[in-house]
């Protein structure tokens, strides 16, 4: 009976990676495509002037939460207040910070607090108060404050409540926005009125030069566990995400960037503060919504970076952020298991969640369990060392293949780096990840199942980050699940 299981465990595991791989080729193909509909990888001057002058521009507001982040809070608003466009505001919200980081916003941008018709259209913990800068330089700036509400959901929410525009930004305080990354976002909204969500293409800024919170030269990071996370978002969006794109059926918008329209997002009730997926949860909801009343609606991703951040440099770091992204991902399909197969829900329901289910929540099960097996068949002498060699040569070929094609992607659209000769890092990286990374990466997300199976108690800890003056500054790690759909 052991040796029929492991026999049809053997058939699965064999049938599930050739799904797999066949599932990559085809997103591959469909993020060709996507990247070459879009001919203008920066914006067009023509574009760019209509943006600039037209009177039906829309306003967007950047929203983005702060929690004791005294450190860097300075800088780091002074670089989202520098986009280059016409009508935009920038929503700090303060999320019951306990060190300086109010008391600096106050100082530095001479804010005053004034009276404020603050609406809830979505609960929030209490609001406090709110201020505007009385130097005309920072007319744009917005801080609102309000008790602290444990997740970044809470603080965004808040925001959306005071913002005045009907687009925007989720970000984090501590991301740096290109100078056109409003711009690139609100063109396919202004090409077409069905799009409800942007997605920007993010990447790590570890190892980047930053000046008066502007990135100078894009390099890559100089410590292992960011240079994989680098060559991991590079494939998420290339690959992944416009893949997704091109067929209309993105599983979510990164919640470190991306721009959304507020009235979808008020009307599906806004983030959820319990969630540890977020930005997944939202787009669910957003695209539920749209389909109960029956809207059309479109989510797209650009082939543009529009945003970097600052990845987990320590591996410490990295597991409690994997962890809690396991941990999101069962809850999302605990939460909205009724879109699986639902036909009422279209491609979400029908082709994204299925295969998201399918080839992404499971694959670390499949994974785990499969290392152990192999483990007790070579203990037990079980095992076709020839065969297990062509298979494991085959899988990691195909891996090294998809990380060069990432890479000549992300090369062609003039993407990640300023020199060329920084790819190669990236190319070690991908001939390296999958003894060195991966397998780190299939642990956690297993710990993070675990966890939420247990019903241990979720904390969002604390995020270590060196930020840009080289000091290291621990932040409420309240970050969003991040890029999703990693393939």
């Amino acid at each position: 009976m052991k040796e029929l299981i492991l026999y049809f465990y053997g058939y699965i595991v064999f049938f599930y990676s050739m799904g797999l791989i066949i599932s990559y080729v085809i997103l591959m193909v469909l993020a060709e495509i996507g990247i070459l509909r879009k001919k203008y990888h920066h914006l067009p001057e023509y574009s760019k002037y209509m943006i600039d002058t037209s009177p039906y521009t829309p306003g967007v507001s950047i929203v983005a939460s702060a929690y004791n982040e005294e450190r860097t809070i300075v800088d780091n608003v002074n670089s989202l207040l520098s986009q280059d466009y016409p009508l935009f505001e920038v929503i700090i919200v303060n999320d019951g910070s306990r060190d300086k980081t109010l008391e600096l916003l106050i100082e530095n941008f001479s804010l005053v607090e004034v009276p404020f018709a603050y609406v809830e259209y979505i609960h929030t913990k209490p609001y406090k108060r709110l201020f505007k800068s009385t130097n005309p330089e920072y007319k744009r700036l917005i801080v609102v404050d309000k008790e602290n509400g444990g997740t970044k959901a809470d603080a965004v929410n808040a925001g959306l409540n005071a913002s005045s525009y009907p687009y925007f930004i989720n970000t984090d305080v501590d991301c740096i926005l290109s100078k056109d990354a409003i711009a690139q976002c609100i063109q396919p909204i202004l090409e077409s009125r069905d799009v409800i969500a942007v997605s920007g293409m993010m990447t790590s800024s570890n190892g980047c030069t930053v000046k008066n919170g502007r990135i100078v030269k894009r390099l890559p990071p100089h410590t292992p566990w960011a240079l994989f996370q680098t060559l991991e978002y590079m494939r998420s969006f290339l690959v992944g995400k416009m893949g997704w794109s091109t067929i209309n059926a993105m599983p979510n918008v990164s919640g470190g960037y991306g721009l959304f329209d507020k009235k979808i997002v008020i009307a599906a009730g806004g983030y959820s503060s319990d969630s540890f997926a977020e930005d997944m949860d939202m787009i669910i909801r957003m695209v539920g919504y749209c389909c109960d009343f029956k809207r059309k609606y479109r989510i797209v991703q650009i082939p543009a970076n529009c945003c970097w951040t600052e990845v987990p440099a320590t591996l410490t770091t990295l597991s409690r952020q994997r962890i809690r992204w396991g941990r999101g991902l069962i809850q999302t399909f605990m939460r909205h298991r009724r879109f699986i197969f639902n036909y009422k829900y279209r491609r979400l329901g029908m082709v994204t969640l299925p295969y998201v289910f399918i080839f992404e929540f499971i694959a670390p099960v499949i994974e785990f369990f499969g290392i152990l097996l192999f483990v007790y068949q070579a203990f037990t002498g079980a095992v076709n060392w020839r065969s297990a060699l062509v298979i494991f040569l085959a899988i990691y070929t195909f891996c090294v293949i998809l990380g060069m094609v990432v890479i000549l992607y992300d090369y062609t659209i003039g993407g990640t780096f300023s020199k060329a000769r920084s790819y190669m890092w990236i190319v070690l990286a991908a001939f390296l990840e999958p003894f060195l990374y991966h397998p780190f990466i299939v642990f956690f997300s297993i710990r993070g199942y675990f966890n939420y199976l247990v019903n241990k108690r979720a904390v969002w800890g604390e995020m270590t980050r060196k930020g840009f003056s080289g000091k290291k500054n621990k932040v409420k790690a309240a970050e969003s699940s991040g890029v999703g759909g990693t393939l």
